[in-house]
This record gives C-alpha cells, structure tokens and sequence, in this order.
C-alpha cells in the first residue's frame, strides 16, 4: 500500500503542479496524501516538523546564498541593460537569416555567464519577435529556440557554468563546477548543434509549406531599452563570473590552509566540499560589484533593483526546498525502500546508468531539474558516493552525467519554466511545447547517452 501511496501522490502532485497550484503548498500536502494513505496519520505531524522541515531548511543552509546572489546578478545584469546589448549583438553578428541560431546563441551567453533563465527569456523574447516576424519565420519556434539556449547546454553540461544544478552535486561528491570537462563539452556540443540543425530544419519545412510568422494580434512586446552600455561592459560581468569561479576553485582557494574546517563548530567538513560552492559564490559577489559601479550612472533606482533581484530569488529556492521537503518524507516511507532498491537495480551491471536513471524519474516526477537533483542527492548522496567508489566510477563523471540526466525529463508539460516560458512568449502547449520537448528532453539524453558510453570507454576527461 505504502508503493501505491506513493504513485497517487506523485501523480496528483504533477496534475495540481500542471494546473498551476504553487509547490509550496503542494508539497506539504501532497506528501501529507502520501502518509495518510501509508497508514501513518499518528505521526503525520512529526513527520511534518522533523523531516520536512528539517530538509526545507538544510538545503537552504546549502543554497540560498547561491539562489539570491544568482538573482541579484540577473536582475542587475537586466536592468542595467546589459542583457539586451549582449543579445542584439549576437543577433547582428549572426544575422537576420539565422534567426533561430542567433536566438538561442543570445540565451546561451547570457544564462552560462550567470543570468537567471527567466530573466534571459524577458530579454531576449522581444528581440526575437521582432527577428522572427522581420523574416515571417513562424512564431511557435520562438519559445525552443529560447529553451534550448537557456534550458539546457549552459544549464547542465559545460564546464564551470554556475547553474544551481552545477553546483548541487559539489558537497556530496567533493567536487567543483567544472567536473568532466571534456565531456560536458562534448555533451554540450551535441545539445546545440543537434537542437539548431533539428528546429531549422523545421522551421524551413514550415516556411515552405507556407506557414510565415503567424497572426498573433494580442502579441504585446516590451519596448526594447536604447540606453543600453557598450558591449564590452555588458560582456565583462560574464566574463569576472567564469574566469573568477575558474581562478578560485583551481588556484585561489585550493592554496589556502583551510585545516580549520575541521572542528567542531564548521561541522568537521572537508575542505573539497566546500571549495566548488565558495568559488562560484564569490565569483558572483565581485561580478555583482564591478557591475553595480561600472553602471553607476545608469542605475535608475539601484535599490529597487537590488531589492527586487533579491526578492526574485525567494519563490524559486523555497519551490525548490519544499520539493526536497517532500521528497525527504517520501524517502522515510517504507514503499520508498522497495522503490529505492528497484531503481538502484535498473541496471545492476552499470550504478552510473542507474543512478542517472533514478535522477531523471525524479526530475520528471517533479518537473524540475534542480528539485529533482536536490532529492536524489538528499536521500540517496551517500549511496551514491559508495556504490560510485565501490565500482571505481570518477566522482567527476558521475557529478556530470548527474547533472545531465537531471535536465532530461525535467521539462514535462507540468514542469514551472516550460509554462513561464510559454506565458512569456503569448503561446500554448498545443503550438509549441512539441518542439520545447525535442530541445530540452530528447537531444539532452541523447547526450547522456553519448557521454555513458565515452566515460565507460576512456573514464572522466
């Protein structure tokens, strides 16, 4: 019964998530159903207060400063108008004629240079409406091309991106940001190539059919700021957040005595641990710097600005916190044993198979990329850790492969962004979201698929 507990809760949790009801309250009941129909309504408030809530708020001592900092960085690097320099001047330099690459090259510098997603598609949509109605390519392939450049290459697979997915797996495994480095190229390459080849060549079939950019009449575009700061303003920001992440986690910090973190009072935790996180938390904090005084004379109202990047930051950490809340009271169920055991076993002859195969069930399951990396990490980090040492598996290739498998099935049609993405671009499920699947699911498995094979070949590079 505790299985079938289990099943109803994750289903009605994807229903109510697809109908817009916020996770925050979701979760708490949805694991709520779950305990009750196990026949442990006794200890249901227990429950609530000491595992729900005690998970909430331990992934909040591990990424908050991360989730506010990344926020603060959007919102400044947006209001600035630095975003929409960087992205009009990819959409110049491509040209007109490759709108589709141009979009999706616009979102990829932006979100690998630190921006939140969310932010990079209010940048970039309007830029690209205009492109794609210039040229009548058919509007539907506007919110694709933006996820691919945002959802998937730059959040999951190269090297040192400060992606919070990036990140999850460092104190687990002891690694940093730009774990496998080789093959998150790899990985990356096979995302971005395979999405533009795939989403071209169907907007050019489309167009030759006759399907031009569509009759959108309530298409309200904001206007696109003119005082905008030179390029290589906008660009240096980006640029401080991924040479600075590589200069502390490979020189600055590793060169520190930091023998100290082993008493008591900082829990006794391994340097390593911690390295990957402080890096990218203090590459963002110089870059928010240079760039709130670089722009000084540009800020309309800094405080405004600064206050709502920080308070951007709230809804998507504790969404994704009470989605490790529930998942920790999943775990504690006695169904979830025989789950656990069953997943783990997928495919007894690879762990690295299996565990990247349970990443992508729970991403699916919670329509979120991060959420689901939070809970596998949660509630199976450990074993995970062991069964990896055990079969002499690189933590580097496990962390990035988990990351990966994490943006797989994160995307389903109840998933969060898909729906801010659509609702952004002023279109439906039924228009778009076939294409969104094919940038976001099918090419990135397929490039975990890909980098399976090589790291079982040639190990982690």
């Amino acid at each position: 019964m505790s299985i079938l507990a289990i099943v109803i809760s994750l289903i009605l949790l994807m229903y109510f998530a697809y109908r817009g009801v916020s996770v925050l309250l979701l979760a708490p009941i949805m694991a709520s159903v779950a305990v009750l129909l196990s026949g442990e309504a006794s200890h249901l408030l227990p429950i609530y207060t000491q595992i729900f809530m005690k998970e909430l708020g331990g992934y909040l001592v591990k990424f908050f400063p991360l989730f506010i900092l990344g926020a603060l960085f959007g919102k400044l690097m947006a209001d600035s108008g630095s975003a929409t320099t960087i992205a009009d001047w990819v959409m110049h330099k491509v040209g007109r004629r490759y709108v589709i690459l141009t979009t999706v090259l616009a979102c990829g510098i932006l979100t690998y240079g630190g921006v939140s997603l969310f932010v990079v598609a209010f940048a970039v949509y309007p830029i690209s409406a205009v492109l794609f109605r210039h040229t009548n390519t058919p509007k539907r392939y506007i919110p694709a091309a933006i996820a691919l450049g945002s959802f998937t290459f730059t959040m999951t697979a190269l090297p040192g991106t400060p992606s919070i997915q990036n990140a999850i797996p460092i104190p687990y495994l002891g690694t940093n940001s730009f774990a496998a480095p080789g093959l998150g190229i790899i990985a990356g390459l096979i995302m971005l190539c395979g999405g533009v080849w795939w989403l071209q060549s169907r907007a050019s079939k489309a167009m030759a059919a006759g399907e031009g950019y569509g009759d959108h009449p309530d298409e309200k575009l904001e206007s696109i700021a003119e005082d905008t700061p030179p390029l290589y303003q906008a660009l240096l920001p980006i640029v401080l957040v991924i040479g600075l992440n590589a200069l502390f986690t490979y020189w600055l910090l590793p060169s520190l005595d930091l023998s100290y973190l082993q008493e008591e009072r900082f829990g006794k935790v391994s340097p390593n641990s911690v390295i990957g996180l402080w890096a990218v938390l203090l590459a963002l904090m110089v870059a928010i710097v240079v760039l709130i005084v670089m722009q000084w004379q540009r800020w309309k109202n800094l405080t405004a600005t600064i206050n709502a990047g920080c308070l951007g930051s709230l809804l998507p950490v504790f969404n994704t916190a009470s989605e490790v809340g529930y998942g920790a009271i999943i775990a504690s169920l006695a169904g979830f044993a025989i789950i656990k055991d069953a997943v783990l076993n997928f495919f007894p002859q690879n762990p690295l198979i299996s565990a990247t195969f349970s990443i992508n069930i729970l991403a699916a399951l919670t329509g979120s990329s991060s959420g689901g990396l939070s809970i596998a990490f949660r509630t199976l980090g450990a074993e995970y850790l062991q069964i990896m040492q055990a079969a002499g598996i690189n933590p580097e290739l496990f962390h990035r492969a988990a990351v990966i498998a994490a943006g797989g099935l994160d995307t389903l049609p109840h998933c969060g962004a898909v729906i801010t993405l659509l609702s952004i671009c002023g279109l439906t499920h039924k228009q778009s979201y076939p294409q969104i699947l094919m940038m976001t699911s099918v090419f990135p498995i397929l490039a975990l698929i890909t980098i399976l094979i090589l790291g079982s070949l040639f190990g982690s590079f």
